[in-house]
Parts: structure tokens; sequence; C-alpha cells
């Protein structure tokens, strides 16, 4: 039996194995299995991966927490792309002019804002973090879970892994979340997210640039090969007209939204997309049973939280659980978990209603408090303390943070 399954194996789902895995602080890691359709051990050099078109911006506290758990140290540095500004800006103004909002990581003494990571470098660097830590790799997908008072089984098409603690790591859709009756409230944006890499006329300057327009939100982020990664959230039906272009056509669009910001731009991928909801599960745990990343939470992706909202729940997690099982206590007890369900219910939140804020006011406010929010960009301008507040907050360098957010390992 092992003392900890993990249902899913993206980011958040090997982050949280691996740290179980290794210890922490003392306590000796723990005996982890993770299942994942496709989690199966891959020799490829990180390096030699195919180019991801989704990406991820992680924060300073997200990156300590990839530190410790030993797959900050497996990324390739050549695929890294750290940022040191942003430049955020609305529709009815210039990219060029005094009204744009401006954040610089020297504000706070910090050498950069952030990372902006591949997703399957970051995925294949965990699990290889959770392998060496000796942790066991299972491909397959549940197929059923059996809670009883002092273990829980997992079932699969391979077989039934025992546990005294199981935690869902498998996405938006979380099976293990319906499995274990934990239901979820879903709430529609009305909008779909496009995701692409594209060239541009003007280098990037290691900043990220951020444009809050009537009918969505876009967003370029600095790639380390000079490239940028576009995210665009835009309401549905431009969406679709949007992802019936030729890639000239989606060009020129791209051009009008930016509004030049850095220039002309050139497709060098394939367009992706996906719906945005918000989705909150109305419990983050049950007996034995854990929730974290997109299965406890989904928010819109308009500040770059979820990724990194859901690697604190994975440090958040093992901190307790390790604890527990330092003290002899079972990790799959209640009060251990509702522990964990407090913590992060609350952080996650107050990020999530600061969001969905932005996106309403910013993005597709209209009337006088709108208008004022969208006025109150330049204004932060004049306002160093409220700006360093801010990068702050984006840094994870404040709120009730997990040890492996705020220090170093060793």
């Amino acid at each position: 039996m092992f003392d900890v399954v993990i249902v899913g194996g993206g980011p958040v789902g090997a982050c949280a194995a691996a740290l179980l895995a290794r210890g922490a602080g003392g306590a000796p890691g723990l005996s982890v299995a993770l299942l994942d359709p496709q989690a199966l051990p891959d020799d490829t050099p990180l390096a030699a991966l195919p180019t991801d078109t989704r990406v991820v911006a992680l924060s300073r506290a997200s990156e300590r927490v990839l530190r410790s758990a030993g797959g900050w140290a497996r990324l390739p540095a050549e695929r890294l792309s750290p940022y040191e500004h942003m430049r955020v800006w609305h529709a009815s103004v210039s990219p060029t002019s005094d009204a744009v909002l401006e954040f610089d990581a020297a504000d706070v003494g910090e050498p950069n804002l952030g990372w902006i990571v591949e997703n399957r470098l970051l995925q294949r660097s965990l699990l290889a973090a959770f392998v060496q830590a000796g942790g066991q790799l299972q491909s397959g997908a549940l197929a059923a879970l059996e809670i009883e008072d002092l273990l829980v089984r997992v079932r699969s098409a391979r077989g039934a892994l025992e546990a005294r603690l199981v935690v869902g790591a498998d996405g938006a859709q979380s099976p293990l979340r319906a499995a274990a009756g934990l239901g979820a409230d879903t709430a529609a944006y009305g909008q779909t997210a496009i995701v692409a890499t594209v060239a541009t006329a003007m280098p990037h300057a290691a900043t990220a640039w951020q444009r809050f327009m009537p009918d969505g939100t876009l967003a370029f982020l600095p790639l380390a090969a000079g490239t940028s990664s576009i995210v665009w959230s835009a309401d549905d039906q431009l969406a679709a007209e949007l992802l019936q272009l030729t890639d000239a056509a989606f060009a020129q669009e791209l051009d009008r939204a930016s509004d030049l910001a850095l220039g002309r731009t050139r497709l060098v991928s394939e367009r992706a997309s996906f719906p945005l909801r918000r989705i909150s599960a109305q419990r983050y745990v049950g007996p034995r049973v854990a929730l974290i990343g997109d299965a406890a939470h989904v928010v819109h992706p308009l500040a770059g939280q979820g990724v990194n909202l859901g690697l604190l729940d994975a440090a958040a997690l093992a901190q307790l659980v390790l604890a527990a099982v330092a003290r002899r206590e079972d990790p799959g007890a209640l009060g251990v978990l509702r522990a964990y369900e407090r913590w992060r219910r609350s952080e996650v939140a107050a990020m999530a209603t600061a969001i969905d804020a932005f996106d309403r006011l910013l993005a597709h406010g209209r009337g006088p408090v709108a208008h004022l929010a969208q006025r109150g960009l330049s204004w932060l301008n004049g306002r160093p303390e409220l700006r360093r507040f801010f990068i702050r907050r984006a840094l994870g360098l404040s709120g009730e943070l997990p040890e492996a957010a705020r220090c170093q390992p060793g």
C-alpha cells in the first residue's frame, strides 16, 4: 500500500508527487504512485523535445516550489524566458502613451517578474524528479474509486492501487472529483482562448504585453527564441471567426488587436483554442481525498495565475501531509485535509475574485465604474507603493505561503 496516490500527471500533479516523494524539512519522503494515461517514463532529453505551443507564466513563488520539487534544475536554460517588465493598457489609449501601466522587476529589487516556460518541459522535468525520488509512475485512467475507513482504492485497467490518501490533479473535468462526490460550480465566461506562437517585427524586450479590449484580452508573452506566445481571450463569436481565418488574415486581425505594439506579426505555429470557464469545487477535500490545481479551481487566464495557484496547492498539501506523517498521524485524516482546504480556498477565492473584476471592468466594462477602472491603469503609474504591492502579489511574495514557496532549498 502507498502513502499517497496522485491521479493526474500534469505539472501540478507531478509537482505534488515529487514534493511528497522527496520529503522536506527533515521529514522523510513518502511512498507515492502517480496514475495518468500518458505518464510513461521518457528518456528523451528535455532540450530535444519539440516546442510546445502551450506555455505558462511562472511566478517567483512557483520557481521556488519547483526548486524544492527538484524540477527546476532539469529545465533547459536555453528554453527558459525570464521577463523583466510588463506593459498593460486599455484599447482607449495608444501602447506608446504615458497612460500605459508599467511594471518593472527593479522596482521590487527582483531580477525578473517571472518566467515563461513551455508546459511540456515543465511536466517532464517534474515527472523526472518524481521518478528519481523513488516515485512510481503508472499509465492508466481512473476507472473506479473505493473509499474505506483506513484506505482508498484507485482502480484502473491495469489493476488497483491502495493508499491512505488520493489526490485529484486530473484537470477541470476531474473524473476523480466526480467519483469522490465532490461537486463543482461552473460558470462560462462566454470567451474562448486562442494560443499560438508568433514572430514580431520588433523585439519583445523581455516584456510581457497585455491589452484590454471591449471584446476580450490579448497578451504577448516573451519566449527565449525571440518569438512571443499569444493568449487571446476573445468573445466566443469573435474567436470562432478568428479560428476560421487563414494564417495571413489572422495575423492582420492580431495586428489590429495589438495596435502594433510589437509591430507586424506572423504566425509560426498552429493555433489552439479552449473555452473559458470559472470552476470552483464545492469542497476541496473529502474522506481520504484532496483536490489540487484545476480539479479544485479554474480561473480566467488573463492574469496567468492558473498554474501558479495549482503549484501553491501542491506545496501546501505536501507540507501538511509530510508534517502529519512526521507526527505519526494518518496522512488521509480529514483534519489534515480540512486544514489544507481552509488554507487554499481563501487564497484562491481572493485571487479569482480579483481576476474576474479585471475581466468585467477592464475588458468588458462599460459605464462610469468601468471607465474609472480603465483610467485607473494610468493613475497607478504615479503610485509606486501600489505598483510594488501588485508586483509582489503577482510574484507570489505575499499572502500565506507554503514553506517551499518562501525558502530556497539548500
